[in-house]
């Protein structure tokens, strides 16, 4: 049940999944155009101890309670990755709108699923919660490309550091059919990539290994590296790195034909000189989002001003499209070309 924007009425929730989820019912219950009414989790428990916190909203521990609410107007998925799909599926099917952890889907038969069912709904406001969009610093990157300061970019680097091992080894991760660390982690920085070049990949090539997680239970490849071709010539290069002796950490690399952009353990900052005696200017900008509901006022805010919802969720779909590739890749080991639909 959409909502309708001339109404007074404010906007009703449901959170489901309360990990992350507890950080989506926080931004929501203090957003004054929002009532959290479920909290739902498979563990009664755990949704009663963020219920204390979060301080409203009932607690549940299926999401049909909140489809079958006609107060319930946006449903928030923080499930596990599997999970997703069929979720999304429900709630578009419900007419409601969706703010969805990433990934929104695993595969080409959910994503086609889930676009067909998204245009039956009449286009329901659909986000996935890619929170590097809102980071300051890429903020700042993005126009700063925009405005040809950097000149022609022709390369951008990505690196995925997880640096949480046990969570692929000993977490629900192992346990998933086919579970793909692009998917689950690569997805940031493709999604980055795709935002700062304005444009979409048309081809995709991608090889992995299990070397370091080989005596563990996780049967998928940990480390997997992808290369990307934009039509402009643009080279991505990509790799998701679960496994890594290193803390959670992402690298991105930007190379223009006037400057080039680097964020790593040393932190921001840009090259616009080809002097070897001349430093690097240093950038004080945040690279992270302010919390893992930072992209929810937006999100809102679409909402409320009953703004067409189809350029951004046609941007999760060709997102999914460019991922599933990538995996579609590693399998059959040969480049794959992206095939996008509107």
């Amino acid at each position: 049940m959409t909502h309708d924007p001339a109404s007074s009425d404010v906007l009703g929730v449901a959170v489901i999944g309360l990990g992350v989820g507890e950080q989506h019912a926080l931004t929501f219950a203090n957003d004054p155009r929002c009532a959290v009414k479920w909290l739902i989790d498979h563990d009664e428990s755990k949704a009663s101890d963020v219920r204390g916190r979060v301080g409203t909203g009932e607690i549940a521990t299926s999401l049909d309670i909140a489809l079958n609410d006609p107060d319930v107007h946006i449903i928030s998925i923080a499930s596990f990755d599997h999970m997703h799909a069929d979720q999304v599926l429900a709630c578009l099917d419900a007419n409601r709108h969706v703010f969805v952890e990433k990934p929104l889907c695993r595969t080409a038969n959910e994503l086609a699923d889930i676009m067909a069912t998204w245009d039956e709904a009449e286009r329901p406001h659909l986000t996935s919660n890619l929170v590097l969009r809102d980071a300051e610093l890429y903020r700042w990157l993005g126009d700063e490309i925009a405005s040809g300061r950097m000149g022609k970019v022709y390369a951008i680097d990505g690196d995925y550091l997880y640096g949480r091992m046990h969570k692929i080894t000993e977490g629900w991760r192992k346990d998933v059919p086919d579970y793909s660390v692009i998917e689950g982690g690569g997805i940031h920085l493709l999604d980055l990539m795709l935002s700062l070049t304005g444009e979409k990949p048309n081809s995709v090539v991608c090889q992995g290994n299990n070397i370091a997680s080989a005596e563990s239970d996780f049967q998928y490849d940990d480390f997997m590296a992808a290369t990307y071709t934009f039509p402009s010539g643009i080279i991505g290069r990509l790799t998701a790195n679960f496994a890594c002796v290193h803390r959670h950490h992402h690298v991105l690399r930007v190379f223009g034909t006037k400057a080039t952009f680097i964020y790593d353990d040393a932190g921001p900052r840009i090259h616009r000189t080809r002097d070897e005696t001349a430093e690097a200017e240093p950038l004080d900008l945040n690279p992270l989002a302010s919390s893992k509901g930072a992209l929810i006022p937006a999100f809102v805010d679409a909402i409320v001003a009953n703004k067409d919802p189809s350029p951004a969720a046609q941007r999760e779909f060709d997102l999914i499209r460019a991922i599933i590739a990538t995996d579609k890749s590693h399998a059959s080991k040969s480049t794959e070309k992206i095939e996008y639909t509107s």
